[in-house]
C-alpha cells in the first residue's frame, strides 16, 4: 500500500497546509472511521463536527475551518479535492494483458496498440478498437463498431452495430448501446391515434395488427462520456441517436430512439427519454424524469426528480412537478393549494354560524 506525505497530498489537492504533525496517509475515511494513517474528510458541517471523535492526525477541511490542534488542508471546493484524492487511491478493475484465449475476434477486426481484452468478450466484422481501450469479461462489441482510444468497458457490456464511441468513454456494468428502438406502426389508427386526435378512443381494434419499424440508423456517442450500469441507449430509426461529448449518464436510464444529447448533460439514475427528443448542452435531468417523446429541451435547463415533461421548455429552464411546469408556476401553485387549506379550515370554524343564519331567515 502507497503512502504520501502530508506534503504530497496537499500538492495534489491545491490546498492550504495547516501542519500540526507530519502524518503519513495511507487511505481517505469520513473521520469516524479515520485512523492515525488516515486523512479524514470532513467536507460538511456534520463531519466537521465528528473530528474530536476521530482518530485521525490529519484532515480536508472546507476553506475557513481551521483546528489548532490537527493537521488540516482547507480547500475552496471539498468535492472537487475529494475526486483529486479518490483518483489517486482508486483501484481500476483488474483486466488481463493482451487478449485472453478465450476471446472470440473477427479476423477483418482491427484492434489498436496495448488493448487489453478479457474472457469471452465477442468483437464483430469489421470492428475497430482504439489504443489503450481495455474491455472485460463477457462483452460483445457487433458488426462495425468503431471505439476511440482509452475506453473502459466493464463485463457485460453490449454494443450493437455500426455503434460509434469517442475517446475516454466508460461503460458500466450492463450497459446496452445500439439496439432497435422502440418502433411499431398498426394497419388502422391505433387507440393512441384515436386518443390524441379525439381525446377518446372510440374504436374496438379487436383484430388490429402491429409491425415492427427496423432500425437503420445508429448511435454516436463523443468523447470523455461516462454510462452507468443497465442503461440503455436505442439506435435511431433513420438518422443517428447522439449523445455528446462530456455527458455523465447514471444507471438505469433509458434514451430512446432518434434523440439527441447535447455536451456536458448530467442525466440521473431512472430517468426515461422517449424517442426523437431534442436536449440541450449542460441540461440536469433528475432522478425519475420522464421525457415524453418530441419534446425539446433547451440548453442549461434543469428537469426536477420525478418531473413529467409533456410539452418543450426554452433554454435556462427550471422545471418541476407532473406535469412539468416552471418552478415559480409550481411555486404558486403548492402556495394556493395552503392557502385553501387555510380558507377551508376558516370556513369549518365559522360553518355553525352560517348554519344559524340560514336558519333564522
Amino acid at each position: 500500500m502507497k503512502t504520501y506525505t502530508i506534503d504530497e497530498i496537499t500538492q495534489i489537492v491545491g490546498g492550504m497546509l495547516t501542519k500540526v504533525n507530519d502524518v503519513k496517509i495511507s487511505k481517505i475515511a469520513p473521520p469516524l472511521l479515520a485512523d492515525e494513517n488516515t486523512l479524514a474528510l470532513a467536507l460538511a458541517e456534520e463531519e466537521i463536527t465528528n473530528l474530536p471523535k476521530s482518530r485521525a492526525k490529519a484532515a480536508l477541511v472546507p476553506l475557513g475551518v481551521n483546528i489548532d490542534w490537527l493537521t488540516t488542508i482547507e480547500v475552496e471546493r471539498p468535492r472537487l479535492a475529494m475526486m483529486k484524492l479518490l483518483n489517486v487511491f482508486y483501484t481500476a478493475p483488474e483486466v488481463n494483458r493482451g487478449i485472453h484465449p478465450s476471446a472470440v475476434i473477427h479476423e477483418s477486426a482491427r484492434i489498436g496498440e496495448n488493448v487489453k481484452i478479457g474472457p469471452n468478450v465477442v468483437i464483430g466484422r469489421g470492428t475497430i478498437v482504439g489504443d489503450n481501450t481495455q474491455i472485460v469479461a463477457n462483452s460483445y462489441l457487433g458488426s462495425g463498431v468503431k471505439t476511440g482510444k482509452n475506453c473502459f468497458f466493464h463485463p457485460g457490456v453490449n454494443i450493437g452495430d455500426r455503434v460509434i464511441l469517442g475517446d475516454n468513454i466508460i461503460l458500466h456494468h450492463g450497459v446496452s448501446l445500439g439496439a432497435d428502438g422502440f418502433s411499431f406502426v398498426t394497419e388502422k389508427p391505433d387507440n393512441i391515434e384515436q386518443a390524441k386526435k379525439e381525446g377518446s378512443v372510440k374504436e374496438e381494434n379487436l383484430e388490429q395488427k402491429i409491425f415492427k419499424i427496423p432500425s437503420i440508423g445508429s448511435l454516436v456517442i463523443g468523447n470523455n462520456v461516462e454510462i452507468g450500469a443497465n442503461s440503455a441507449i436505442d439506435r435511431g430509426t433513420i438518422e443517428n441517436t447522439v449523445i455528446g461529448d462530456d455527458t455523465k449518464i447514471d444507471d438505469l436510464v433509458m434514451i430512446g430512439h432518434n434523440c439527441k444529447v447535447g455536451k456536458g448533460c448530467l442525466i440521473v439514475s431512472q430517468v426515461g427519454i422517449a424517442g426523437s427528443c431534442v436536449i440541450g448542452d449542460r441540461v440536469v435531468l433528475a432522478g425519475q424524469a420522464g421525457i415524453a417523446d418530441h419534446i425539446e429541451i433547451g440548453s442549461d435547463s434543469i428537469i426536477a426528480a420525478k418531473s413529467g415533461v409533456s410539452k418543450s421548455f426554452p433554454e435556462k429552464s427550471i422545471v418541476i412537478g407532473t406535469p412539468a411546469m416552471p418552478r415559480k408556476d409550481f411555486v404558486k401553485q403548492v402556495k394556493t393549494i395552503k392557502d385553501a387549506g387555510e380558507l377551508i379550515a376558516k370556513f369549518k370554524q365559522y360553518e355553525p354560524l352560517l348554519k344559524e343564519f340560514e336558519e333564522n331567515k
